[in-house]
């Protein structure tokens, strides 16, 4: 049985950058470029009549920018969300909290996070996110700041974690996000990573990574050492 290929659209006014990520993409196993477009109105009706699975969508495009387009196709009350993991060169805070605001499940930085394209991809079409480490310390701060106005009190108590599964994520608290960050702050394998994770999710309840580091954060692990 021949494994379900992860479709993949790529939105971006920089025309080399499209075909350099899609050059990139192509020669990787289980994933498919379903597209390339240049806009946030294009994207919007390209993912859906291509049936993407994940969308690489550029903040800032002439004709209709990525977070529009984040927001029609991931935003609150959508049906049948799609996957969208914003690539862009800017770091500013408002940008990382609008784009996740606006429904989007990873952000990543144009350069910096390259290496870390095909596991955002991956970890986005089975239902995680992906952060930059160059911003996650800021994330982290924002859903600091948004427990102290208010903590959920039906969240799972971290007795339900082992020990290493705690440890991971602390270090997600503390900006390790990639399985290969995770992995060397750990000093364990990826592999190890990947078992923890999962088993801390299903513990937890919850779907990506960005909830666990959430998570994390209400039972204050965001403090002390990673």
């Amino acid at each position: 049985m021949t494994a379900r290929q992860t479709r993949v659209l790529i939105a971006d006014d920089n025309r080399a950058y499209r075909k350099g990520v899609r050059m990139r993409l192509d020669q990787v196993s289980g994933i498919t470029v379903v597209g390339e477009v240049s806009n946030g109105a294009d994207a919007t009706m390209a993912a859906r009549s291509e049936r993407a699975d994940v969308v690489l969508m550029d903040l800032h495009m002439p004709g209709g920018d990525g977070l529009e387009a984040t927001r029609a196709l991931a935003g609150p009350g959508v049906p049948d969300p799609v996957a969208i993991i914003v690539v862009t060169s800017h770091s500013a805070d408002r940008f990382v909290f609008e784009a996740l605001d606006s429904g989007a499940v990873g952000y990543l930085l144009k350069g910096h996070d390259t290496p870390q394209l095909v596991e955002a991809i991956r970890a986005a079409a089975a239902g995680a996110g992906l952060v930059s480490s160059q911003v996650t310390p800021s994330v982290i701060r924002e859903l600091a700041r948004r427990r102290d106005r208010g903590a959920p009190t039906d969240l799972p108590a971290l007795s339900v974690l082992t020990g290493a599964e705690v440890a991971v994520v602390r270090a997600l608290c503390h900006g390790s996000t990639s399985n290969v960050a995770l992995s060397d702050a750990l000093h364990v394998s990826v592999n190890t990573v990947r078992s923890q994770l999962a088993s801390a999710l299903k513990k937890t309840g919850l779907s990506d990574r960005t909830q666990l580091a959430l998570w994390g954060v209400h039972q204050g692990l965001h403090h002390g050492e990673a």
